[in-house]
């Protein structure tokens, strides 16, 4: 093939408008003939280099046989003599048509995707709110970035609110077998049920203590096969750079992380005298799934955290939080239940830890054990647009809170709409000291408070 290339080249430079007219007048000159074959060892040597990184890629190879093998038809030959002329041109072509597909395949497209999100609000505890028949917001616009060059997997999002601006993820992951995948950068957290410990457009109370669809800064190895999942990560502090990271505002994120300690004298939303942060911390999940007949399946699990909280210049505490969860699917309903305890051990008295996301701070007690018990169910229709609804019923109740106080309790009767490409929820949420719903995990109310929620997205 090399040999055929470079009769090619040869033939195309002493078929030059130049040398034709010299061949018509007398003899190529030593000169001349040298500087042609300089010319084509460096066209060898180029086409020999294009030839060597596409032997790799077979659909390549396949491509440059079929053209070589055209070249040297007999069809091919026949045209050639009428066409010598721009023979020298079909070469550059033919080599720049090498180039670009070289660097299709080495550098892939990167797929950018993302939604947009408005949604009616109404509350009972809001008195103008509830005057007014309850109100239009505008939710979010998120964008969304995915690629994969060979085993290399790129992914991240960003998010935008009316009040603030932040990432949700951001990492790159290799592919080390059909098994084996590593993470690096702000990664979720691996814990309870995935992808989410509910169904509804809130999550469950887990999400506002920092157990549920939590993402941080480090590496994270996972395992996946049909019977286990295993995930086993090491972050070294939240993803804003951990307590002195170069941010304006540590309360703008989308999920909830530790910021500070509440001391004494301190309001429930007060911004903390007292700035801590998340440090070298430990995360491992482990699940068992079993694939039963009958359109049946069912997965449990273990999960556990462990780490540090540093003040900026010391490690002033420990936390830690473990659970079990499970999940059981029959038919179109599907069952997800979880455990879950936290604990701070912080080296100074204080009345809870200092939270922050979605741009204000809150307050929850140092150790508490959540309860959540879902249960939904999937239809497919055909109205219209609509595809799917989904039914569901998610409850969480948080309890054992140090240092007393009432209970958390949120219960969320919804219904999810698919349509194209909306998807749209309507919640109607009952809770009591419950974030978003007029109160603090750290609150002491006696009372629920209600709020229904139409959120509709539209996912490109």
């Amino acid at each position: 093939m090399k040999k055929q290339l470079l009769a090619i080249c040869i033939g195309a430079v002493l078929s030059t408008p130049a040398l034709a007219q010299q061949q018509g007048d007398s003899e190529v000159t030593a000169t001349q003939l040298q500087e042609v074959m300089q010319q084509m060892q460096r066209l060898q040597k180029r086409v020999e280099e294009l030839e060597a990184q596409l032997a790799a890629k077979q659909e390549q190879d396949v491509e440059v046989t079929e053209e070589i093998a055209l070249e040297r038809s007999p069809r091919a030959e026949e045209v050639a003599p009428r066409k010598r002329i721009n023979a020298n041109t079909a070469l550059q072509a033919r080599v720049e048509r090498l180039e670009e597909d070289i660097q299709a395949a080495e550098n892939a497209p990167i797929t950018i995707g993302g939604a947009v999100r408005t949604q009616f609000v109404w509350e009972d505890y809001n008195e103008g709110n509830k005057d007014r028949g309850g109100d239009i917001d505008f939710d979010l616009l998120r964008l969304d970035y995915s690629g994969t060059i060979g085993d290399v997997i790129l992914s991240a999002q960003y998010r935008w609110f009316q009040y603030m601006e932040s990432v949700q993820h951001a990492w790159v992951g290799y592919n080390f077998n059909d098994n084996w995948q590593g993470q690096v950068g702000i990664t979720k957290v691996p814990f309870g049920n995935t992808p989410y410990n509910s169904n509804n457009y809130f999550f469950s109370s887990n999400f506002y203590v920092g157990l549920e669809d939590d993402h941080d800064a480090g590496i994270k190895l996972r395992y996946r096969d049909s019977e286990w999942d295993f995930d086993i990560a090491f972050f070294k502090n939240d993803e804003q750079g951990g307590v002195d990271g170069y941010v304006s505002n540590r309360e703008d994120r989308y999920a909830y992380d530790p910021l500070g300690v509440r001391l004494s004298g301190e309001g429930i939303y007060d911004t903390p005298d007292l700035a801590v942060g998340e440090s070298n911390s430990f995360a491992a999940r482990v699940a068992r799934k079993y694939a039963l007949s009958d359109g049946r399946s069912f997965e449990w699990g273990l999960s556990g955290q462990m780490g540090k909280m540093n003040d900026g210049s010391d490690d002033v505490g420990d936390r830690s939080a473990f659970a079990v969860h499970g999940v059981y699917n029959v038919n179109r309903w599907t069952f997800m239940g979880q455990v879950s305890q936290y604990d701070y051990d912080m080296d100074m008295a204080n009345e809870g830890i200092v939270v922050g996301a979605y741009a204000f701070y809150d307050t929850i007690p140092s150790k508490a054990t959540l309860y959540t018990a879902n249960i939904a169910y999937s239809l497919p229709v055909k109205i219209g647009p609509i595809s799917n609804l989904t039914f569901y019923n998610d409850y969480s109740l948080m309890t054992d809170k140090r240092g007393g106080g009432e209970d958390t309790v949120m219960n969320v009767l919804g219904m999810a709409v698919s349509a194209g490409g909306l998807y749209t929820y309507f919640d109607l949420v009952t809770a009591k000291n419950q974030p978003f719903v007029g109160g603090s995990m750290a609150g002491n109310a006696t009372d629920t408070n209600t709020r229904f929620n139409i959120n509709i997205g539209y996912y490109f």
